[in-house]
């Protein structure tokens, strides 16, 4: 596969569709970004948005029934992915694309020891002896900061601490020099100290190897340790995206304003309270016929009612899907003029 100077992922208005008892969902709904090598793309939202969803996709491992790609499409490095046949794809995930799950004590096998499952990702992808395997297995445990390497080989998932076991499958992720990783919630469940451990490793692991990097979270201060650029969801939809520079200084739609306003930082004031989103997300069976957000935003006018929000440039190099944006950016614009 020729990278040539294309993006390594480019994601074009991919929709995946849950097939229930209550009809069809539209999970994720004409979502487009891309990611290009080197860079690390922050996609962000609450539970349900349409997040992890979109990595399944990606990698081909969408549970079906119920959930199906039913438009848009995948492309790494110029391959579409949605066309190639089980056989293709399983020569593609864990090589060039890896994918580091939430959860690690239940991704590990918990009977089988951390070095067999390591040897066994290594020789799945590579023409090596067990042997060679085994040297390149204890090389990546030390890569990821795991003392001791060549003994914790023989350890058991649940001989591990939680952060141990997220750098065993970090490990596992990188074994066999992906092009992009997609960490979905790299930090779930870690203390503070582990958390910033975790997300060095991954920043220091990328600009070693140059990979495109997917980190999903509902963390902005992940986001904001991570992230070259942010991709914000709501209700299977893409609302807002920008440099994670702009999203901290000016967010634009009005979620991503409440996102922000709810999470803890250093320069707020002792004693003041977070800001709540009210309300909650509208069920994919039943969406709103005009922005998915009208019921919890304090901006929402008569034309966010009646009219769905299209994604729009509003600024250089940033868009949102928000008439309440666009309104305000117009004002401000008059002003300026005056």
């Amino acid at each position: 596969m020729a990278a040539g100077n294309g993006p390594v992922l480019e994601i074009d208005r991919l929709s995946v569709s849950l097939f229930t008892r209550r009809g069809v969902l539209p999970a994720v709904d004409g979502l487009s970004l891309t990611v290009a090598a080197g860079e690390t793309v922050a996609i962000v939202g609450e539970s349900g948005c349409g997040k992890s969803l979109t990595a399944l996709a990606v990698m081909q491992l969408l549970p079906h029934p119920p959930a199906k790609i039913v438009g848009g499409s995948v492309r790494f490095m110029g391959r579409e992915l949605t066309s190639l046949s089980d056989r293709e794809m399983r020569r593609v995930r864990g090589k060039d694309i890896s994918m580091i799950f939430q959860d690690p004590m239940t991704s590990l096998n918990p009977v089988t020891t951390v070095g067999d499952q390591l040897i066994e990702a290594i020789r799945w992808h590579n023409d090596v002896s067990r042997a060679e395997a085994h040297a390149r297995a204890v090389e990546l445990l030390r890569q990821v900061r795991i003392p001791d390497a060549e003994r914790r080989l023989n350890d058991f998932p649940h001989q591990m601490s939680g952060g141990m076991s997220q750098r065993v499958m970090i490990a596992m992720a990188i074994a066999c020099g992906p092009k992009l990783l997609i960490a979905d919630e790299p930090t779930t469940a870690l203390d503070v100290t582990i958390q910033a451990q975790i997300l060095a490793l991954l920043k220091e692991l990328q600009a070693s190897s140059g990979m495109g990097l997917i980190i999903i979270t509902h963390d902005l201060g992940v986001v904001a340790e991570t992230a070259d650029r942010v991709v914000v969801m709501y209700a299977g939809r893409k609302v807002e995206e920008a440099p994670v520079e702009a999203i901290f200084e000016r967010p634009l739609h009005r979620y991503t304003r409440g996102l922000l306003g709810a999470t803890p930082s250093a320069t707020r004031r002792r004693g003041t309270r977070l800001a709540e989103i009210g309300g909650s997300v509208p069920p994919l069976s039943d969406l709103p016929a005009g922005c998915a957000f009208q019921n919890r935003c304090p901006d929402a006018f008569d034309r966010c009612g009646a009219e769905r929000p299209g994604l729009m440039p509003l600024l250089p190099g940033r868009t949102a899907a928000c008439f309440a944006a666009e309104e305000e950016l117009s004002r401000h614009a008059a002003v300026v003029r005056t």
